[in-house]
């Protein structure tokens, strides 16, 4: 039996975190959170694969999560993405020399695309 990959998916929409889940669950074990801080504690309580961000949140930016997650979860892989309608450039950019982004996914996400792109994460490693 394939083992199924693992991802967590942080958004501030509730919308968002069920489609996402909706559209991947048989394919991958899915946790999802709806903030920054409970996206910590999902990584605290399980192992995951992939991690995935909202850029914008109200209390701390995908950029800043990934931060956090760089120093207090160093043995998660650098399968790190950014989904996101608003970015600046230059916080993705910081996301990718600093906190292992692996790709910015740009919202509406079409779903075939975002499967490849987890995918080639995962097999990055």
């Amino acid at each position: 039996m394939e083992r199924k990959y693992i991802l967590l998916y942080v958004d501030d929409e509730e919308s968002n975190l069920d489609i996402f889940k909706n559209t991947f669950r048989r394919e991958f074990t899915i946790y999802t959170a709806n903030s920054a801080e409970n996206g910590i504690e999902v990584l605290r309580q399980k192992e995951v694969d992939v991690v995935i961000t909202d850029q914008r949140m109200p209390n701390k930016s995908g950029v800043e999560f990934l931060k956090e997650v760089n120093i207090m979860f160093p043995h998660i892989p650098p399968n790190r993405l950014i989904v996101s309608a608003f970015a600046k450039n230059e916080e993705i950019e910081e996301a990718f020399e600093n906190y292992n982004l692996f790709s910015f996914i740009q919202k509406p996400w079409k779903e075939e695309e975002l499967r490849r792109i987890i995918l080639n994460a995962i097999e990055a490693n």
